[in-house]
């Protein structure tokens, strides 16, 4: 093993670490990243399909004009049979089953490039199905992830505001019973005045009386 390919393998394990991690972390993300690496390579195969196609369609022509050359010479062969030109018989006839040959080949190369064709566009349309699929599930898990946060977020402000209210409320208690202990000290000190002074009054007239 050499060092580029070390170095290579020691990139790659780094990468697939760092995106099983990604993936922990957020696997949305990754998922997103997945998909649009999968419609680069769609379109690098639909571009290879299409180079396909056109090879399909220079095959044809070839066909056509082997095919062409082919007639013309075997039409050239019986003229020059009828005129007695053995040689240029012998000739014709010689570029005619060339001609043919390379006729054959090429229309064996036309329907093996069709029967190509019609794979390869029945596997791209299955990657194309599977593509979309994946996409409707993208949308399903952020959907249900949307919801999940939402629902993160709302039990968070409930309790936060549960809290509060309950703080407020121990406030609010705290604060009233602090009332009620002045007002109760306030009555009790007033009802002791009331009474002391009543007293006093009382053991004046008292005194008064017995003077007399």
């Amino acid at each position: 093993m050499n060092l580029f390919t070390r170095i290579k393998q020691s990139i790659s394990a780094d990468l697939h670490h760092m995106l099983d991690r990604k993936e922990q972390q957020n696997p949305i993300a990754v998922l997103n990243h997945y998909l649009r690496q999968s419609e680069q390579e769609k379109d690098k195969v639909r571009t290879l399909i299409e180079r396909q196609y056109r090879l399909k369609d220079e095959f044809i022509s070839e066909y056509h004009h082997a095919q062409e050359l082919a007639d013309k010479r075997f039409a050239q062969a019986s003229i020059a049979k009828k005129a007695g030109e053995e040689e240029l018989h012998t000739f014709a006839m010689k570029e005619y089953e060339d001609y043919q040959s390379r006729a054959e080949r090429i229309k064996m190369l036309v329907e093996e490039s069709t029967q190509q064709l019609e794979t390869l566009e029945h596997k791209y349309e299955e990657m194309n199905y599977k593509l979309k699929d994946m996409h409707l599930r993208r949308m399903e898990l952020m959907g249900r992830e949307n919801v999940a946060r939402t629902n993160h977020r709302l039990n968070k402000v409930i309790a936060d505001e549960s809290d509060k209210r309950s703080s407020r409320f121990t406030e609010m208690e705290q604060y009233i019973d602090g009332l009620e202990r002045k007002v109760n000290h306030s009555y009790e000190h007033h009802t002791f005045d009331s009474k002391m002074a009543k007293l006093e009054k009382d053991i004046q007239v008292d005194d008064q009386a017995e003077a007399y």
